[in-house]
């Protein structure tokens, strides 16, 4: 009977063991996916020049094959001109595919880029024209000095001429080496971390969603920590029992298992709407009927989530507790230790791991949330960042973005899909590797706090 119980142990364990691997490698895999599809997208392409057997000819970037179907996709740009930024071609309308190294990509602020060939610059009275045009693109101190306008033809010859003010960048791709391109990779990585967003969101960079997204999250954790802690102190070491007791530990399991689009209406009637409109008629009447903090802001959003997330650091918290040994709370009484000093010098540092244990979990959550957010603050530009240098130098009360939303808005709501999927991959790899960082500084200070106060078994 032994033996058929240590097989039947085994068999579980091997069970276990397995299921933990392949959840494993379907994170790894997922996080592979992420990273590849977002991160190639930074990295320079090779423009090609089609010459069809109609006599056409068209440049663009290989975005796509589909060897089944015999065909492939290019990025074409000039969207100005075209009125489309993509375009299919079948293998067999292919006369011949060539690589020029005179062929120019133009980064833009506005109708995204531009594939064609340079034919001069005009600056003032002077027109540069050949390699002295091209270097005139290489000196940065020059182009700040005057005023100067592209002239520009695309694969058919169509002239275009573009202000040099609304220029990014201005490469040739096919003439790059294996260190330009590196370099140029790492520069636009860097763009997206901090840059704004431009174009319906589909160029430019994450930076204000990111920042929306950790102040959020830290505000929520500031908000949730201390009321989830009491909480549970209370419901563990003093409270004394019966219905009162029971019907919040009641209520605390049902909200753990509402969905959280019913916190965004609560956040938007409750926050917004009476605690904010009163905020307004107080303090703010002079600006009325524009709201202050009677509409939608993260200091909202932030508590919303922190009424979201409150559950998991209340059981958290209890779990942390319970695992404090009795016998601390006992020596701690016996020297003449207050309950209030045993509580604040004993068991809260006992518990701190399981504390933490619990924010972790809640900033996991919280990090990966849209819908309530869409309800009390969250909006797809924001131009003006919560925290700056105004004074008061933190404006609680203003709207931000989200990466979560963000992600949201470019696979859902762009205008144009294809040219926004590099940077769907992209934001969804960030706000993963985030979420990540926020969760590993959490759990650093953790078991730091664990091997401090060795007596508890969380």
């Amino acid at each position: 009977m032994a033996k058929k119980q240590d097989r039947i142990g085994l068999s579980l364990t091997w069970l276990c063991a397995g299921s933990l691997g392949l959840c494993l490698v379907g994170v790894i895999g997922l996080l592979l996916l992420l990273g590849y599809q977002g991160l190639s997208g930074f990295w320079p392409s090779r423009v090609m020049e089609v010459h069809l057997k109609g006599g056409g000819k068209a440049l663009g970037e290989l975005v796509r094959v589909e060897p089944e179907k015999k065909r492939f996709q290019l990025k074409i740009g000039n969207r100005d001109l075209y009125g489309l930024d993509f375009k299919w071609f079948k293998d067999e309308d292919v006369l011949r595919r060539e690589w020029p190294e005179d062929v120019v990509r133009v980064e833009r602020l506005e109708h995204g880029i531009f594939l064609g060939r340079l034919q001069a610059i005009q600056t003032g009275e002077n027109k540069l024209m050949g390699e002295e045009a091209w270097k005139f693109l290489q000196d940065p101190e020059r182009q700040k000095k005057e005023k100067a306008v592209l002239e520009l033809v695309d694969v058919e010859g169509t002239p275009k001429k573009i202000p040099l003010e609304v220029v990014l960048r201005t490469i040739r791709p096919n003439a790059m080496g294996f260190w330009s391109r590196l370099g140029l990779f790492f520069a636009r990585n860097l763009e997206f971390l901090t840059e704004n967003p431009r174009e319906s969101n589909t160029e430019g960079g994450v930076f204000p969603a990111i920042f929306g997204t950790v102040l959020m999250v830290f505000l929520m954790t500031l908000f949730v920590t201390p009321f989830g802690v009491l909480a549970a102190l209370y419901l563990r070491e003093y409270s004394k029992g019966g219905w009162f007791v029971r019907g919040v530990r009641v209520a605390v399991n049902n909200l753990a298992g509402v969905p959280s689009i019913v916190f965004g209406i609560f956040g938007l009637g409750f926050f917004v709407y009476l605690v904010g409109g009163s905020l307004d008629s107080l303090f703010f009447s002079d600006r009325l009927p524009s709201p202050t903090f009677g509409t939608g802001g993260i200091l909202w959003a932030s508590l919303t989530l922190a009424l979201l997330t409150i559950p998991v650091v209340i059981v958290a918290t209890e779990e942390g507790l319970a695992a404090v040994p009795g016998l601390a709370r006992q020596g701690s009484y016996a020297l003449g230790a207050t309950k209030f000093e045993t509580m604040w010098k004993v068991v809260l540092p006992g518990a701190a791991p399981g504390i933490l244990t619990g924010v972790i979990l809640a900033i996991a959550r919280a990090a990966g949330e849209v819908a309530p957010l869409m309800i009390v603050g969250m909006v797809k530009l924001a131009p003006d960042l919560p925290l700056d240098g105004e004074f008061p130098f933190i404006h609680l009360e203003r709207k931000f973005m989200h990466l979560g939303f963000y992600i949201y808005d470019l696979g859902f709501q762009s205008p144009n899909v294809e040219a926004s999927l590099p940077m769907v991959y992209a934001t969804a790899f960030l706000l993963v590797v985030l979420v990540t960082v926020l969760n590993l500084f959490a759990i650093i200070v953790r078991n730091r706090l664990r091997r401090k106060y060795a007596t508890s078994a969380v």
